[in-house]
């Protein structure tokens, strides 16, 4: 994929599969381009809804097909509650732990093609679910889903918004730090505390 004047390799192109075996860094056969930001045991799969790209569709004009935000997994919805650092899916015989939201990159900008991606899906507030797996199985297209809360832990939305806050409220960092969030994250959530602190 071309972004300026630089070639990279990138995993975001999804092709729909009826089954899959979802492993600890994984859905089997899946690629894993950018292993700097992408992928690991903290973000094996990217969770996107339905309901979301239905909302999308509102906003481009067209509803965007599954996989087209390089999701490897897309829900019906992910439920009427917002989603919590903790909350766990279980799909198929899998079991899935929220970890962060995504942060949307130049990659997904020039896969989607359109003015101020990046700006425009960070203001959106539904920025799908990284998890990570914590019972490995088989999943197929049209498996029940079950979600399970995670505790109190601070939302999905609300990691998000620390995300592009340059000075968030140390209290909320605090809470984060106390949820299972992926090491990405939790890197970046303990730099802005220790900038807030100072």
């Amino acid at each position: 994929m071309k972004i300026g004047a630089r070639t990279v390799e990138t995993g975001i192109r999804k092709a729909p599969v009826e089954r899959g075996y979802v492993g600890a860094l994984g859905l089997a056969g899946d690629v894993v381009a950018d292993e700097q930001h992408h992928g690991g045991l903290d973000q094996a799969l990217y969770l996107y809804s339905s309901e979301d790209y239905g909302w999308w569709g509102g906003e481009l004009g067209t509803v965007p097909k599954p996989g087209s935000f390089g999701e490897n997994l897309t829900l019906s919805s992910f439920g009427p509650e917002p989603v919590r650092i903790g909350d766990c899916f279980r799909v198929g015989a899998a079991f899935l732990e929220v970890t962060s939201p995504r942060i949307p990159c130049a990659v997904f900008a020039t896969r989607m093609g359109e003015p101020n991606w990046v700006k425009r899906f960070a203001d959106s507030r539904r920025p799908g679910l990284y998890v990570r797996v914590l019972e490995a199985g088989e999943i197929a297209a049209g498996d029940p889903v079950e979600r399970l809360g995670g505790g109190e832990h601070p939302t999905v939305v609300d990691l998000m918004d620390v995300w592009y806050d340059p000075s968030p409220d140390p209290e909320l960092l605090e809470r984060l730090l106390r949820s299972p969030l992926a090491e990405r994250a939790r890197a970046n959530v303990e730099q802005k505390l220790s900038r807030v602190s100072d």
